[in-house]
């Protein structure tokens, strides 16, 4: 049933009245960038409790649930970023932080299942770790925006296994399906890792009940993080996704983009993958080459 109801001018009034108030509690704020913000918020915040006439109701169930969020998050899962992603206000943010620049390569979520420190593997290394699911060989290039390579690119790359949980969703402490590595001096880069398979995004949390209220499939179309570092250019967060995945129009958080979907070539058992491993079963490869943006941009 919608909130909406006639608001006479007298009301209004008081309404406007509040939003002043607000606004000019923050008059003596010296930072420009936190009054600006600031406004923006209360701003928008009280236009969408007037635009929809939020009940006292609304408000308790919205404070409840924010409360919830919080309390499910903790330092091996965030669910904050995992709201912001399925409202697609991280794609936003990354969308307008992330203007075009030539052909360097789009970005997408970061997604709330990074970690800091990592395993280091050389080149043609696996960062498997024993996480579940069918070998994949990726490899390829980091470039800049005029075609050079770019030596030294610090890549990080991490993923869910082929049950649909990345290892910090584990309580044995585990470290698997994620590792970094550095480009060669031609700015080569490849390593080991398994087929993206399609999971679903954590459930158990409000958040998980906000998209069961909504409607909403909690599905992520199958994909391997990237997060690529190099002194001088914009550090780039993105993905590649498996062409031919039904959920890539779908995708629970919007991070699909036409440019970032790769072919994923299967390969049967008996077949010799890269650098003479020994693989007892089928096997993947594709190659995503990559294009770094200039830091100024």
């Amino acid at each position: 049933m919608s909130g909406r109801t006639e608001v006479s001018a007298a009301q209004r009034a008081r309404e406007d009245e509040i939003v002043a108030r607000v606004l000019a509690s923050f008059d003596s704020c010296s930072d420009q960038r936190l009054l600006e913000l600031m406004r923006g918020v209360v701003t928008h915040l009280h236009s969408f409790l007037r635009d929809v006439r939020l009940t006292e109701e609304e408000w308790n169930a919205a404070i409840a649930f924010l409360t919830a969020v919080g309390h499910k998050s903790d330092d091996r899962r965030q669910e904050f970023i995992l709201l912001s992603d399925t409202l697609g206000a991280s794609m936003q943010t990354i969308a307008m932080n992330n203007e075009a620049v030539g052909d360097a390569t789009e970005a997408t979520v970061f997604g709330p299942f990074f970690v800091e420190g990592s395993p280091k593997i050389e080149c043609g290394g696996d960062i498997a770790r024993g996480a579940a699911g069918e070998p994949c060989w990726v490899e390829g290039t980091v470039r800049d925006t005029d075609g050079r390579p770019v030596a030294g690119a610090r890549i990080e790359v991490w993923e869910a296994d082929d049950d649909g949980f990345y290892d910090v969703q584990y309580d044995d402490d585990r470290t698997a399906a994620r590792g970094h590595l550095f480009t060669d001096d031609e700015g080569r880069y490849s390593f080991w890792a398994i087929t993206p398979t399609p999971y679903p995004i954590p459930v158990d949390g409000p958040v998980g009940q906000l998209l069961d209220a909504t409607g909403r499939s909690p599905m992520r179309a199958a994909h391997l993080h990237f997060m690529v570092r190099a002194t001088g250019y914009r550090t780039l967060v993105t993905h590649i996704f498996v062409r031919g995945d039904e959920l890539l129009a779908s995708d629970a958080v919007f991070g699909v983009k036409d440019s970032l979907v790769r072919d994923f070539e299967g390969h049967p058992s008996g077949t010799s993958p890269p650098g003479g491993r020994t693989i007892d079963g089928s096997w993947s490869r594709t190659a995503f080459d990559i294009v770094l943006a200039p830091a100024e941009s």
